[in-house]
């Protein structure tokens, strides 16, 4: 269960990277991080749902 709780506080810091990252490319018109880091993120929210949806159903 630990390492489970590790890797959402891992994907919760990915995820505020990529948005801190988007930010900045969107400000500096550098549009192919915007893209990449948003399929990253959208990746790693899917990893995370699905973590989510797996710790849920070892507690019941």
């Amino acid at each position: 269960m630990g390492k489970k709780v590790a890797l959402n506080v891992f994907y919760n810091i990915i995820i505020f990277l990529c948005i801190v990252i988007i930010w900045n490319a969107v400000e500096k018109s550098r549009w192919e991080f915007v893209l990449g880091c948003a399929f990253i993120a959208g990746m790693i929210i899917t990893l995370k749902i699905r973590l989510i949806k797996e710790i849920k159903g070892m507690q019941k």
